[in-house]
């Protein structure tokens, strides 16, 4: 006696709920493979690959969780609010200049240098290299 016919012997699974499983997800191929078992049959396993390709997962997805009310839930912890595709410089920062850069380096502070190096190689995208290579010296330097 196999799983399912036992399953089926002992009441924890009817032939009906093996069908109404296979009609409602056509694409789980293991219910209707129980189905049959059920029902006596040759196992077989045929896919209608054309009507499985016509469906993005996405759209599977939506339709599981809508047929069973299923909800998905954020977890408690940080809400990250936007996600930021560009740099983003305060007001404080907007003096940014190759300049103020230089006269930081002449007063010796070079911390100060490099991260003005790191602001303009984000707004002056094009010069990034030219940029990295100034701070890669300051570093060496010290």
């Amino acid at each position: 006696m196999s799983l399912v016919e036992r399953y089926i012997a002992e009441g924890r699974v009817s032939v009906e709920e093996l069908k109404a499983v296979q009609t409602e997800y056509p694409w789980f191929s293991a219910a209707k493979a129980l189905q049959e078992q059920a029902e006596g049959k040759v196992l077989r396993y045929d896919v209608d690959a054309e009507k499985i390709a016509e469906e993005s997962e996405g759209e599977i997805i939506s339709r599981f969780l809508r047929k069973g009310d299923y909800r998905i839930v954020a977890e408690d912890g940080d809400v990250v609010d936007s996600v930021l595709t560009e740099a983003e410089i305060d007001d404080e920062d907007d003096l940014v200049s190759e300049e103020l850069a230089e006269i930081y380096l002449a007063q010796g502070l070079k911390c100060e240098a490099i991260e003005i190096y790191r602001k303009l190689s984000l707004l002056n995208s094009e010069k990034s290299v030219y940029f990295a290579e100034k701070i890669e010296n300051i570093e060496n330097n010290n």
